[in-house]
């Protein structure tokens, strides 16, 4: 973004597409005005990428026409990158490449001696800003998780993943008036999420980007852009705004009448169950926030084609899994030192730390995959567990349909049940019998959800779980998540899923597993703030690579301390939770009873008698344990009030 950007306005007037036999788009309008930051939204499949195609000029419209875009500077960021032997360095820098063509022509002509030829290029490097270009890649590739060493590694050298990320960085060099990005969060921890969207905020171009992530949505974007029904329709404001002026706009069509009630219905239910069972006060306050924000956007989700459950564990053990004095890692050095862990049924932990720190090597020692380099893993006599990553996908049979792959799994299960529950990840008809091959990376996301699903684990360990899925299916996730009786531990760098699915937060941080003391806002925060002195904002401040370091060792917290401290707290909050989770063993109790009450004044022949001494005693039974709940939920309420101001006292 070394240049000017160029004024612009994007038009798509009556644009109709085919890919094959599916029609993409019919008749579809819109317009890109400048500056502006949209988000592209729609199911898988429904022409999200299709759409930047005919921008970018890779695919031609069937139909109409787009104006505005000759003369106009487009950057994208390419889904594959072919391996070579270019540094990765010099590969992020071809994305400037009028600037990259002008520094090789120049060091061309300093190796032959041509000074003078040499003279002539520093005018034209300099109003590119040529002479910084490789400290700007060098932050593009820090902010994105890429170590220093990287710079002057060889493209091949890097896994499919880390492939994607060097093209974010390719497309976030080039000047452009018009970036495109699809799903570019889908390789990102929750670090270079942050970071990207800062960047994206100060990008002062015309913005057009596919994404499942709501809460980066919400922080980049100003405009939503829907592909439905074969059309773009538009709504003004981030996701959260999307969902409420869609689903005042479905609430006034009669044909969807009844499924919104059922669907709301289902959500008040949830919010009865949950609402006394959270340990942890400012999880269960964000998510009762959200849970009313649900009610009112319930509607804008009841046309999903998706809606499944993780079925309840029939038998669980307590604890589920634990990990003792564990060292964790691949090689003589672990990863992870001294690692002491409990899964209890219903712990719903996430893991928070940077790229590099271990998550994903804790997630690999908890299913076994990886062994423990010393400590012990001791596995309860009733742990089923469902593990989900990546690497799921790529170990799906192409050759098969995704009802093959469930009835392998359970030979014995009649196929009309597969087929119903297949359907409620929408592998319907033909869909659900034919060949695995064809299938997008969300539509094989979603079947291998459904496998880890189909076997009633009671520990879900799930490592990025909404890439490529679309935001209807992330929000299916969501929910069944929210009503899952087992234990999960996950890692994403979706903020909403991790505010709205865990209680628990646990930092991976210097070769260490410990309880992270503040919020997952905080948290967000915190990297947010620390983005100006980590590795790439020491550079941005100018500080020299030894001021930095000096600045680091004079602010780097001491971590014995901090762990006396956080000991400390924990015992002081002990009492307290106690005292809670005996408050919410008795209000489940009034409730239960209260049930029964109502459910015996709901038989009519007890109105029949009088005067009814029964129908008067169950009445004042009922008063009673109307007015012991109430006295029940005011002292809960205090004691998570007391609890929050404890937390937010330990925190400061």
């Amino acid at each position: 973004m070394t240049s000017k950007i160029r004024r612009l306005m994007v038009i798509l007037r009556d644009i109709s597409l085919r890919r094959g036999p599916k029609l993409l788009l019919e008749g579809a309008e819109a317009s890109l005005q400048n500056g502006e930051h949209i988000a592209l939204i729609g199911a898988n499949g429904s022409g999200k990428t299709s759409l930047l195609a005919l921008l970018l000029g890779d695919l031609l419209a069937d139909k109409g026409e787009i104006e505005g875009l000759y003369g106009l500077r487009i950057a994208h960021m390419a889904q594959e990158v072919a391996a070579s032997e270019e540094a990765a360095g010099d590969f992020v820098l071809s994305g400037d490449k009028e600037l990259a063509d002008l520094l090789k022509s120049l060091r061309s002509l300093e190796r032959e001696g041509d000074y003078s030829g040499a003279a002539a290029l520093h005018p034209d490097i300099e109003a590119r800003n040529g002479y910084d270009a490789e400290r700007r890649v060098q932050l593009l590739l820090r902010g994105l998780g890429f170590e220093d060493e990287a710079y002057l590694r060889p493209v091949s050298s890097f896994s499919g993943g880390w492939r994607i990320r060097l093209n974010l960085a390719r497309a976030l060099m080039s000047p452009s008036d018009l970036l495109l990005l699809d799903e570019p969060t889908n390789h990102l921890d929750l670090d270079a999420t942050l970071w990207l969207q800062r960047w994206l905020k100060r990008y002062a171009g015309t913005l057009l980007m596919i994404s499942h992530d709501r809460d980066f949505i919400d922080a980049t974007c100003a405009r939503i852009l829907q592909v439905e029904h074969q059309g773009l329709h538009s709504y003004k404001g981030g996701y959260s705004a999307f969902e409420l002026q869609r689903a005042e706009r479905l609430a006034n069509q009669q044909a969807n009448f009844e499924k919104q009630q059922r669907r709301i219905g289902e959500i008040e239910e949830f919010v009865r169950r949950f609402r006394y069972k959270a340990t942890k006060a400012r999880q269960a306050q964000s998510r009762l926030k959200e849970l009313e924000r649900m009610q009112k956007a319930a509607p804008a989700h009841v046309d999903s084609p998706f809606n499944f459950r993780f079925p309840a564990p029939s038998r669980s053990s307590d604890p589920l899994l634990s990990l003792n004095c564990a060292d964790l890692g691949y090689g003589e050095d672990p990863v992870l030192r001294q690692v002491d862990l409990r899964l209890h049924p219903g712990s719903r932990i996430a893991l928070l730390g940077r790229n590099g720190a271990g998550k994903s090597t804790l997630l690999k020692s908890l299913v076994g995959e990886l062994p423990l380099r010393g400590g012990e893993r001791i596995l309860g006599e009733h742990c089923r567990i469902g593990y989900f990553d990546q690497q799921q996908l790529e170990a799906l049979d192409l050759a098969a349909s995704p009802l093959l792959h469930l009835q392998r799994l359970q030979p014995e299960a009649r196929e009309q049940d597969i087929l119903d529950y297949l359907g409620g990840f929408n592998f319907r008809g033909d869909n659900a019998l034919q060949a695995v091959a064809p299938l997008s990376g969300g539509e094989k996301a979603r079947l291998a959800l459904a496998l880890v699903a189909w076997q009633k684990p009671n520990l879900l360990i799930l490592d990025e779980p909404t890439n490529h899925l679309d935001l209807d299916m992330c929000h299916a996730l969501e929910i069944a998540l929210q009503d899952y009786d087992g234990a999960v531990v996950l890692v994403s760098h979706d903020r909403h899923l991790l505010r709205n699915t865990v209680d628990e937060l646990l930092l991976v941080h210097n070769q260490g597993v410990e309880p992270y003391a503040d919020d997952l806002d905080g948290y967000a925060s915190w990297l947010l703030a620390n983005l100006a002195t980590a590795n790439p904002g020491d550079q941005v401040q100018g500080l020299s690579h030894e001021e930095s370091e000096q600045k680091r060792a004079t602010t780097a917290p001491n971590r014995r301390e901090q762990r006396q401290q956080a000991a400390a707290q924990r015992q002081r909050l002990r009492p307290l939770q106690k005292k809670i989770e005996s408050l919410e063993r008795e209000m489940q109790g009034c409730e239960e009873a209260l049930e029964d009450i109502r459910a015996e004044l709901s038989d009519s022949s007890l109105y029949e008698a009088a005067p009814n001494d029964q129908l008067a005693a169950l009445l004042r039974r009922e008063g009673q344990s109307k007015q012991k709940l109430s006295q029940l939920e005011e002292a809960w309420l205090a004691a998570q009030d007391e609890l929050d101001s404890l937390h937010s006292s330990g925190a400061g």
